[in-house]
């Protein structure tokens, strides 16, 4: 353990108990959690893979993991660090077919949840919830609606049975009588004096309350439909669900705790596994998760939950205490630490922010528990923070200000990177205006913007051009087209084309085709585009999307023309780019016909839907960047100066945005607050927002947003005492446009950056081979990211490794079962092996055929077949000598020289006492020995070196096998060898962040045989 204060080193070594740790802002929970799991494993108290940590998000996920791979020595395997979800996911893979679900269910996201009803909306049976407009705002609600039913794990059989005993109850009371409860929910009749002016409450006894908006029969029986619909639909919906063999999210969680309750020997073998669980941001775990943890308990008690109540933003109905005061309930000897010390923030902006948050007691658990808890936090940093309130005349003087602001900093303090500087917003549409004035300040930024990938502006270039192949006269998309930079024309001879278009009432498309012949200034580029999209609209009719989209990035060049912008744009144009191919992919996998014509009917469904395209966001990728982003998404991170921006009211707080369709009160199961639940969230996101900053706290706004209305200061503004109710409109600023100081002071500053890029967290073998080959491919490949059409010969052995691995799967489960038959007769592993046949292998190998990249049919079905003829030999070979598999798919972490490494080992098998064997498939033929070059042997080395090292397990043998022609080359590595390889990992690493740093990637040779040389875009490197 390293550098803890006391209690953090008690929370680290706490057992036997459950533990409750209250972690206030910068106080150290990640690092408590992961040297937690760290000790754990050092004091030979769990293995690796008997340790789950469950968290909120997939950021705090992956920080988690990286902070375990730099305390873990030797690295590891199978670390149990995901979210609820991912988690929930592992498990229905693996034992879904347990309760009936198929174990390849497709995950729909939100649009795919939308699309799914949208086309079965008559299946619903709607009549109160009939749409009169626009069905997309309802679908939304509907869907809302039932992911809260989901995340409170109400079945649609258990909203159906509310209704329907709702009714029951209702018409009772209406007709003049009481209830009283007999059997199971079952209720009889007493006779009582009907009074119309009394509102119904909670009946004594009974499961459900009813509603005391129920005053008249009318208005009850309304009410009752409405329910009764709304459970209908619940119901339909969810049978479409299994009718397309999907799920949703919320499903994830639902089932698995519907298969431990129905199979109690599954969740004991997982209870048996994890013998210690930790949950981090245990405040906003919903009633489902929580039920998931209490079932997964492990035996010792050793169940650690850490929480911060203050820093609650995902709750329903801000319900941030229910699951802590729950957690006290059920565990009554639990253990409760409170961490206190921070190290992250200077005191006076600590002391502003818990000063603040005091406005939402009582519902508070420092206000509950007074003589327990105290989190007024102490900082162990010694300098005072800057506290500031930037007020503009307008919302461009407020931009104005904050931008000045930060190169005011910027350059007083040299020590200061742009990493250091944080913009916050509280929703993603307001931060247009900041995103535009860095733009032109030339001031380096990113805007971590989880949505928006459809209106960045290369991928509205491919829409476009998808849209002129679908449809010629589309002349919008002509437009869009014609404007793409690689195309070279000018703003006049848009013009041009423009006005003559309107004059002969013809698409631009026809306008274009006319100007090819008469125009000699335009003719040539415009033959050049017309030619791209004849030979294009060929394509469309054969190929899927993602072709056509390659091959329109690459015949136009705009591929390479992306490539060649500095640095800082060309590597986010490559994320976005990938974002959409990825996108275009998953479209791919789930349609018979991946046609562009498709494509394009589908994208304009999700745009219907509200969707914006997701994008991936990483706060810590790419060079040294100032950030714009949400109050949420900057949860979890911390800068040195942060501004919080537009702090006007309606804005932040926001006003109250109630659920359209509400979940009864009588089936939540949540402890809700009294009060204002909306506004004490709010705070709780300016408390997060506030504690993100380290030395230097910003607030801006200004009274003028535009519109007739005055804006007025944010009442958070005065709360925290930061402002006078009587705030005051300032002095214009007569230089409030003027961005030349930006350009004058800012520029030098981003000259002097010698580091473009980051070096990569861990490294793999297939990084390190491509950097042997050639520097400047593994820039394109690994660094830039950049795009890359498949090739057939890639998909083929894609589809020979997964069936493979499939094939060896049920092979493992037939070495391991112990299964009867009629009799009570056990049957052999010989009986169980021989119900593996041929035919059980090829059916696998169509399963997992991949159709993409072929040349033609011919070229498909003549791999097709070369696959089925190589199987039917691997078969007869190994037929009655099958190998004791252990291991598939292998995944571990190892260092080397202070650096991470990661990989997959294809096979394991069991050799008894000599130890394994570990086998590495190859789609190719077979090389002699002496042929394999030591770079080509250290891929085995490598994962010999990670059998010993991390899976502690001693290889006896190292196996390529060559598919092609089912032979294998069988060596291994002595200690000679595996220094080499270790020697080579650690060279190569330092060459790989030595040509960061210096932001060099030449070509191996000259021509490069690995890399076209003539595709050279790299000189902007040369910094």
């Amino acid at each position: 353990m390293y550098n803890l204060n006391s209690e953090q080193k008690k929370a680290v070594e706490h057992t036997g108990s459950p533990l409750l740790i209250i972690a206030g802002a910068g106080t150290g929970k990640t690092t408590v959690i992961t040297q937690k799991i760290g000790w754990l494993i050092e004091q030979g108290l769990a293995k690796s893979d008997e340790i789950l940590a469950l968290t909120f998000t997939e950021k705090a996920a992956g920080e988690m993991s990286e902070r375990a791979d730099t305390l873990l020595p030797y690295g590891y395997v199978d670390l149990w660090i995901m979210t609820f979800h991912s988690f929930a996911e592992k498990i229905l893979q693996q034992h879904g077919l347990d309760i009936g679900l198929p174990t390849n269910f497709k995950l729909l996201n939100e649009f795919g949840q939308w699309a799914l009803i949208k086309k079965n909306l008559e299946k619903f049976d709607l009549d109160y919830y009939r749409p009169l407009g626009n069905q997309t705002k309802f679908i939304s609600a509907l869907l809302q609606h039932f992911s809260r039913a989901k995340d409170e794990d109400i079945s649609p059989a258990d909203y159906l049975a509310y209704a329907n005993e709702l009714k029951e109850n209702v018409d009772a009371m209406l007709s003049g009588g009481a209830l009283k409860k007999r059997g199971n929910d079952k209720f009889q009749m007493t006779n009582v004096k009907s009074n119309p002016n009394v509102k119904f409450q909670k009946i004594p006894d009974t499961k459900y309350q009813i509603p005391d908006t129920f005053t008249n029969k009318e208005m009850a029986e309304q009410e009752i439909a409405r329910i009764n619909e709304v459970a209908n639909a619940y119901h339909v919906y969810q049978q479409l669900l299994l009718d397309n063999s999907a799920l949703d999210f919320g499903d994830l969680i639902n089932y698995t705790l519907r298969l431990f309750r129905e199979r109690p020997a599954i969740l004991a073998k997982f209870q048996k596994q994890f013998k210690y669980v930790l949950v981090d941001e245990f405040q906003d775990t919903n009633w489902n998760q929580y039920e998931l943890i209490k079932m997964l308990k492990p035996a010792g008690d050793n169940l650690t939950a850490v929480c911060d109540d203050d820093q609650s933003v995902y709750r329903f109905r801000g319900a941030s205490m229910s699951n802590v005061l729950q957690f006290r309930k059920d565990y009554p000897d639990s253990e409760s630490v409170v961490l206190k010390e921070n190290y992250r923030n200077a005191q006076n902006i600590l002391d502003l922010a818990y000063d603040f948050i005091q406005l939402n007691n009582p519902n508070r658990l420092e206000h509950q528990f007074k003589n327990d808890i105290d989190k007024k936090l102490q900082t162990q940093t010694k300098e005072r923070g800057i506290i500031e309130v930037i007020q503009g005349e307008d919302l461009q003087d407020e931009v104005n200000k904050v931008i000045e602001k930060i190169a005011e900093l910027k350059n007083k303090d040299k020590d200061t990177s742009w990493n250091d500087f944080a913009v916050l917003v509280r929703a993603n549409n307001s931060a247009k205006e900041f995103v535009n004035a860095l733009e032109i300040a030339g001031l380096p930024y990113v805007f971590l913007a989880s949505k928006g990938l459809y209106s960045r502006p290369v991928i509205m270039d491919i829409i476009a051009y998808l849209n002129l192949l679908d449809n010629y006269h589309e002349s919008t998309a002509m437009y869009r087209v014609l404007n793409i930079p690689v195309f070279k024309f000018s703003h006049e001879e848009i013009i041009v084309f423009l006005n003559l278009a309107r004059k002969k009432a013809w698409s631009l498309y026809e306008t274009a085709k006319y100007l090819a012949n008469f125009s000699q200034e335009s003719g040539e580029k415009i033959k050049i585009l017309l030619n791209l999209i004849d030979r294009h609209t060929v394509l469309i009719k054969a190929k899927k999307v993602s072709e056509v989209i390659f091959a329109l990035l690459g015949d136009s060049g705009y591929l390479k023309y992306l490539e060649a912008q500095e640095p800082l744009k060309a590597k986010e144009t490559m994320r976005e780019l990938n974002a959409f191919l990825k996108r275009v992919k998953e479209f791919e996998a789930d349609s018979s016909d991946a046609s562009v014509k498709n494509f394009l009917a589908e994208l304009n469904l999700e745009m219907e839907s509200g969707a914006e395209g997701s994008l991936a966001v990483d706060s810590e990728a790419g060079p040294e960047m100032i950030k714009v982003l949400t109050v949420h998404a900057a949860k979890g991170l911390e800068f040195k100066y942060v501004f919080i921006a537009n702090m006007v009211d309606l804005r932040f707080p926001t006003t109250e945005r109630k659920d359209p369709i509400s979940l009864p009160d009588a089936l939540v199961k949540e402890i809700v607050p009294e009060g204002d639940e909306h506004l004490e969230e709010e705070r709780r996101l300016f408390y997060v927002a506030m504690t993100r900053a380290k030395q230097g706290l910003y607030f801006s706004w200004a009274p003028d947003y535009g519109g007739t209305r005055k804006k007025k200061p944010s009442r958070f503004l005065q709360e925290a005492n930061l402002i006078t109710h009587n705030a005051q409109r300032i002095t214009p600023d007569v230089n409030k446009h003027n961005f030349k100081f930006q350009q004058k002071n800012a520029l030098p500053i981003i000259k002097s950056q010698k580091q473009i890029y980051e070096p990569p967290k861990f490294y793999s073998y297939t990084q390190l081979q491509s950097y042997d080959k050639c520097p400047h491919q593994y820039f394109r490949d690994h660094v830039l990211k950049i795009p890359k059409p498949g090739k057939h010969f890639f998909s083929f052995g894609q589809a020979m490794h997964l069936t493979l691995q499939k094939f060896f799967s049920l092979l493992m489960s037939s070495q391991s079962a112990v299964q009867s038959d009629l009799f009570g007769q056990a049957k052999s592993q010989n009986q169980l092996k021989n119900n593996l046949t041929p035919e059980t292998l090829l059916k696998l190998y169509e399963e997992s055929w991949i159709d993409d990249w072929y040349e033609d049919e011919k070229q498909k079905e003549e791999y097709r077949k070369k696959g089925r003829e190589i199987f039917r030999e691997f078969f007869d070979k190994h037929a009655g000598n099958w190998p004791q598999v252990i291991g598939l798919e292998q995944s571990f972490k190892l260092r080397i020289g202070g650096h991470l490494l990661y990989g997959k080992i294809d096979r394991v098998d069991d050799w008894g006492e000599r130890g394994v064997q570990i086998v590495d498939y190859k789609t190719g033929q077979i090389k002699d020995e002496d042929k394999i070059t030591n770079d080509q042997k250290y891929q085995l080395l490598l994962y010999q070196l990670a059998a010993e090292e991390v899976l502690k397990i001693k290889p006896a043998n190292l196996q390529f096998y060559y598919l092609e022609n089912n032979s294998e080359v069988n060596f291994l590595g002595e200690q000679k060898d595996i220094a080499k390889m270790q020697e080579w990992v650690i060279t190569t690493i330092q060459k790989i962040e030595n040509s960061i740093k210096a932001g060099y990637f030449p070509h191996s040779s000259d021509p490069c045989r690995f890399c076209n040389k003539s595709d050279e875009v790299g000189s902007f490197l040369n910094i």
